[in-house]
Protein backbone atom coordinates (compact mmCIF):
# COMPACT_ATOMS: atom_id res chain seq x y z
CA UNK A 1 0.00 0.00 0.00
CA UNK A 2 1.42 3.37 -1.02
CA UNK A 3 1.73 6.24 1.41
CA UNK A 4 -1.11 8.78 1.38
CA UNK A 5 -0.16 12.12 -0.14
CA UNK A 6 -1.04 15.78 0.30
CA UNK A 7 -2.02 17.99 -2.61
CA UNK A 8 -0.85 21.64 -2.90
CA UNK A 9 -4.11 23.07 -1.57
CA UNK A 10 -4.46 20.62 1.32
CA UNK A 11 -2.34 22.67 3.72
CA UNK A 12 -4.69 25.63 3.41
CA UNK A 13 -7.75 23.38 3.84
CA UNK A 14 -6.33 22.03 7.08
CA UNK A 15 -5.31 25.50 8.27
CA UNK A 16 -8.85 26.74 7.60
CA UNK A 17 -10.25 23.80 9.58
CA UNK A 18 -8.00 24.67 12.51
CA UNK A 19 -9.08 28.31 12.44
CA UNK A 20 -12.74 27.30 12.32
CA UNK A 21 -12.36 24.83 15.20
CA UNK A 22 -10.47 27.31 17.36
CA UNK A 23 -13.11 29.98 16.77
CA UNK A 24 -15.35 28.01 19.15
CA UNK A 25 -12.89 27.01 21.89
CA UNK A 26 -10.13 28.26 24.13
CA UNK A 27 -8.17 25.16 23.17
CA UNK A 28 -5.32 25.12 20.66
CA UNK A 29 -4.93 22.55 17.86
CA UNK A 30 -1.63 21.81 16.12
CA UNK A 31 -1.13 19.32 13.28
CA UNK A 32 2.05 17.51 12.26
CA UNK A 33 2.60 14.88 9.56
CA UNK A 34 5.95 13.06 9.44
CA UNK A 35 7.06 11.06 6.42
CA UNK A 36 8.82 8.67 8.81
CA UNK A 37 9.81 8.78 12.46
CA UNK A 38 13.18 7.01 12.32
CA UNK A 39 15.75 5.73 9.84
CA UNK A 40 15.58 2.15 11.23
CA UNK A 41 18.95 1.20 9.71
CA UNK A 42 20.35 -0.39 12.88
CA UNK A 43 17.17 -2.32 13.67
CA UNK A 44 16.76 -3.61 10.10
CA UNK A 45 20.47 -4.49 9.81
CA UNK A 46 20.26 -6.47 13.04
CA UNK A 47 17.17 -8.31 11.79
CA UNK A 48 18.91 -9.10 8.48
CA UNK A 49 22.02 -10.33 10.29
CA UNK A 50 20.00 -12.61 12.56
CA UNK A 51 18.14 -13.96 9.54
CA UNK A 52 21.42 -14.70 7.74
CA UNK A 53 22.77 -16.47 10.82
CA UNK A 54 19.66 -18.65 11.02
CA UNK A 55 19.85 -19.50 7.31
CA UNK A 56 23.56 -20.23 7.53
CA UNK A 57 22.98 -22.51 10.51
CA UNK A 58 20.36 -24.42 8.54
CA UNK A 59 22.77 -24.59 5.57
CA UNK A 60 25.51 -25.96 7.84
CA UNK A 61 23.24 -28.78 9.04
CA UNK A 62 22.18 -29.51 5.46
CA UNK A 63 25.80 -29.69 4.26
CA UNK A 64 26.64 -31.99 7.15
CA UNK A 65 23.65 -34.20 6.31
CA UNK A 66 24.73 -34.50 2.68
CA UNK A 67 28.36 -35.02 3.64
CA UNK A 68 29.52 -31.90 1.86
CA UNK A 69 32.70 -30.55 3.41
CA UNK A 70 33.16 -26.77 3.54
CA UNK A 71 36.15 -25.31 5.32
CA UNK A 72 35.17 -23.11 8.25
CA UNK A 73 37.07 -19.98 7.07
CA UNK A 74 35.22 -20.09 3.72
CA UNK A 75 31.89 -20.55 5.47
CA UNK A 76 32.53 -17.55 7.75
CA UNK A 77 33.66 -15.41 4.80
CA UNK A 78 30.41 -16.19 2.98
CA UNK A 79 28.46 -15.16 6.09
CA UNK A 80 30.36 -11.88 6.35
CA UNK A 81 29.83 -11.12 2.66
CA UNK A 82 26.12 -11.89 2.98
CA UNK A 83 25.77 -9.54 5.96
CA UNK A 84 27.74 -6.82 4.16
CA UNK A 85 25.59 -7.17 1.04
CA UNK A 86 22.39 -7.02 3.10
CA UNK A 87 23.57 -3.90 4.95
CA UNK A 88 24.57 -2.22 1.69
CA UNK A 89 21.16 -2.98 0.22
CA UNK A 90 19.42 -1.56 3.28
CA UNK A 91 21.60 1.54 3.12
CA UNK A 92 20.79 2.25 -0.52
CA UNK A 93 17.11 1.23 -0.38
CA UNK A 94 15.66 2.68 2.86
CA UNK A 95 12.16 1.51 1.95
CA UNK A 96 13.23 -2.10 2.55
CA UNK A 97 14.02 -1.40 6.18
CA UNK A 98 10.38 -1.16 7.24
CA UNK A 99 9.77 -4.74 6.10
CA UNK A 100 12.35 -6.03 8.60
CA UNK A 101 11.33 -4.01 11.66
CA UNK A 102 8.57 -5.33 13.97
CA UNK A 103 5.38 -3.27 14.05
CA UNK A 104 5.75 -2.70 17.79
CA UNK A 105 9.12 -1.01 17.22
CA UNK A 106 7.71 1.13 14.39
CA UNK A 107 4.83 2.32 16.53
CA UNK A 108 7.11 2.96 19.51
CA UNK A 109 9.35 5.17 17.35
CA UNK A 110 6.31 7.02 15.95
CA UNK A 111 4.89 7.55 19.45
CA UNK A 112 8.25 8.91 20.62
CA UNK A 113 8.27 11.28 17.64
CA UNK A 114 4.76 12.46 18.48
CA UNK A 115 5.91 13.36 21.99
CA UNK A 116 8.98 15.13 20.61
CA UNK A 117 6.80 17.19 18.30
CA UNK A 118 4.40 18.00 21.14
CA UNK A 119 7.22 19.59 23.13
CA UNK A 120 9.26 20.96 20.22
CA UNK A 121 6.23 22.83 18.83
CA UNK A 122 5.42 24.24 22.30
CA UNK A 123 1.97 22.66 22.39
CA UNK A 124 2.55 22.16 26.12
CA UNK A 125 3.08 25.87 26.76
CA UNK A 126 -0.44 27.23 26.27
CA UNK A 127 -1.60 29.33 29.21
CA UNK A 128 -4.45 27.00 30.22
CA UNK A 129 -2.65 23.76 29.22
CA UNK A 130 -5.27 23.14 26.54
CA UNK A 131 -3.07 22.30 23.56
CA UNK A 132 -3.77 19.30 21.31
CA UNK A 133 -1.36 17.77 18.81
CA UNK A 134 -2.80 15.72 15.94
CA UNK A 135 0.11 13.64 14.65
CA UNK A 136 0.52 11.23 11.73
CA UNK A 137 3.65 9.30 10.77
CA UNK A 138 3.17 7.97 7.25
CA UNK A 139 5.82 5.26 6.94
CA UNK A 140 4.66 3.62 10.17
CA UNK A 141 0.95 4.10 9.34
CA UNK A 142 0.55 5.58 12.77
CA UNK A 143 -1.64 8.36 14.13
CA UNK A 144 -2.03 9.81 17.60
CA UNK A 145 -3.66 12.69 19.42
CA UNK A 146 -1.51 14.08 22.23
CA UNK A 147 -3.49 16.30 24.62
CA UNK A 148 -2.07 18.49 27.37
CA UNK A 149 -2.78 18.00 31.07
CA UNK A 150 -5.66 20.47 31.23
CA UNK A 151 -7.56 18.50 28.58
CA UNK A 152 -6.80 15.00 29.84
CA UNK A 153 -8.48 15.89 33.12
CA UNK A 154 -11.82 16.27 31.30
CA UNK A 155 -11.65 14.25 28.06
CA UNK A 156 -11.35 10.46 28.17
CA UNK A 157 -8.92 8.50 26.01
CA UNK A 158 -11.75 6.66 24.28
CA UNK A 159 -12.88 9.88 22.62
CA UNK A 160 -9.41 10.54 21.22
CA UNK A 161 -9.18 6.90 20.08
CA UNK A 162 -12.31 7.38 17.98
CA UNK A 163 -10.80 10.45 16.31
CA UNK A 164 -7.57 8.55 15.63
CA UNK A 165 -9.42 5.58 14.14
CA UNK A 166 -11.29 7.89 11.76
CA UNK A 167 -8.04 9.64 10.79
CA UNK A 168 -6.33 6.31 10.06
CA UNK A 169 -9.32 5.21 7.98
CA UNK A 170 -9.08 8.32 5.83
CA UNK A 171 -5.31 7.90 5.44
CA UNK A 172 -5.76 4.27 4.41
CA UNK A 173 -8.07 5.46 1.61
CA UNK A 174 -5.44 8.03 0.53
CA UNK A 175 -7.58 10.89 1.85
CA UNK A 176 -5.10 12.19 4.40
CA UNK A 177 -6.19 15.82 4.13
CA UNK A 178 -9.84 14.82 4.65
CA UNK A 179 -8.71 12.83 7.68
CA UNK A 180 -6.95 15.82 9.19
CA UNK A 181 -9.93 18.11 8.50
CA UNK A 182 -12.27 15.60 10.14
CA UNK A 183 -9.93 15.08 13.12
CA UNK A 184 -9.54 18.83 13.62
CA UNK A 185 -13.32 19.35 13.52
CA UNK A 186 -13.97 16.51 15.98
CA UNK A 187 -11.22 17.74 18.30
CA UNK A 188 -12.65 21.26 18.09
CA UNK A 189 -16.09 19.98 19.07
CA UNK A 190 -14.64 18.19 22.12
CA UNK A 191 -12.65 21.23 23.15
CA UNK A 192 -15.63 23.57 22.66
CA UNK A 193 -17.68 21.41 25.03
CA UNK A 194 -15.13 21.48 27.83
CA UNK A 195 -13.20 24.67 27.05
CA UNK A 196 -15.52 27.19 25.37
CA UNK A 197 -14.12 30.38 23.91
CA UNK A 198 -13.76 33.11 26.51
CA UNK A 199 -13.35 36.86 26.40
CA UNK A 200 -9.87 37.97 25.46
CA UNK A 201 -8.79 34.50 24.31
CA UNK A 202 -5.56 34.68 22.28
CA UNK A 203 -4.33 32.39 19.53
CA UNK A 204 -1.16 30.89 21.02
CA UNK A 205 -0.12 28.41 18.29
CA UNK A 206 0.23 28.68 14.54
CA UNK A 207 -2.82 27.47 12.61
CA UNK A 208 -1.23 25.21 10.04
CA UNK A 209 -0.05 21.70 9.25
CA UNK A 210 3.68 21.08 9.68
CA UNK A 211 5.13 18.52 7.28
CA UNK A 212 8.45 16.96 8.31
Amino acid sequence: MTQPTLEPGDHERIAAAIRDAESRTAGEIYCVVAHRSDGYFSASALAATLGILVVSLAAAFALEYWWVAVRLPYFVIVQILAVAAACALLWWLPGLRLWLVPSALLWRAAHANALRQFYARNVHLTSARTGVLIFVSLAERYAEVVADAGINAKVGQAEWDGIVADLIGHARDNRLADGFVSAVAASGNLLATHFPLGAGDANELDDHLVEI
